[in-house]
């Protein structure tokens, strides 16, 4: 990633990896919500992507689009920037629990001991790391803290905030209400990584 920056915020190499399409098709819903399809209409011309508007993608898509709208977003609505980008995590999330992960494996993380669950919905995160960490690489650790780290992170934003909200929404609902997910590092120049600190409810 090159050292290149538009309002704070790395961009992308293109065609250096690619990303689920929620990353795009759930911002574009969550902005829609928030300030109106006029706003989402804006969002994508201003990012040069008004094609995808009329032809959401459904396959895995180049990084430096969901890159440039995330960028596009913090310079054309920065008040609102970060509720967005986490409600379009939120929406990411409840669509991976939805269509991705069966049934059956939900009912077990659900009533499992908390730290069991904890630990399978870790391992599910970085082997399905590809979808959300493009270029990046992801790595876990699970024994004493449970920390998600990501090098060279691909989507980052202010408190990286829609990747916190992926994960944070995740274990709300698949291991115990009231996680929450503190960002502790951010991937620039000088600190290579972000890194996602999970803390479980104490009871």
């Amino acid at each position: 990633m090159g050292d290149q920056t538009i309002v704070g915020l790395p961009v992308a190499v293109e065609g250096a990896g690619t990303i689920g399409p929620n990353s795009v098709t759930q911002l574009g819903n969550s902005v829609a919500a928030i300030l109106g399809n006029d706003a989402r209409e804006t969002l994508f011309r201003m990012a040069g992507l008004e094609g995808l508007l009329l032809c959401p993608p459904e396959n895995m898509i180049d990084e430096s689009i969901p890159n440039a709208l995330f960028r596009a977003l913090w310079q054309i609505f920065p008040e609102t920037a970060s509720d967005m980008a986490a409600e379009a995590g939120r929406r990411t999330a409840d669509y991976v629990i939805e269509n991705r992960i069966p049934r059956f494996v939900q009912m077990i993380m659900r009533v499992a001991p908390r730290y069991l669950s904890a630990q399978m919905l870790m391992q599910a995160i970085r082997k399905n790391a590809w979808t959300f960490v493009g270029s990046g690489h992801c790595q876990i650790a699970t024994q004493g803290r449970l920390l998600i780290t990501i090098s060279d992170n691909p989507l980052v934003m202010p408190d990286c905030v829609w990747h916190a909200a992926v994960f944070e929404r995740l274990f709300e609902r698949l291991v115990a209400n009231g996680t929450t997910v503190n960002h502790t590092d951010y991937c620039s120049g000088n600190t290579p990584v972000c890194r996602f600190e999970i803390r479980l409810p104490t009871s």
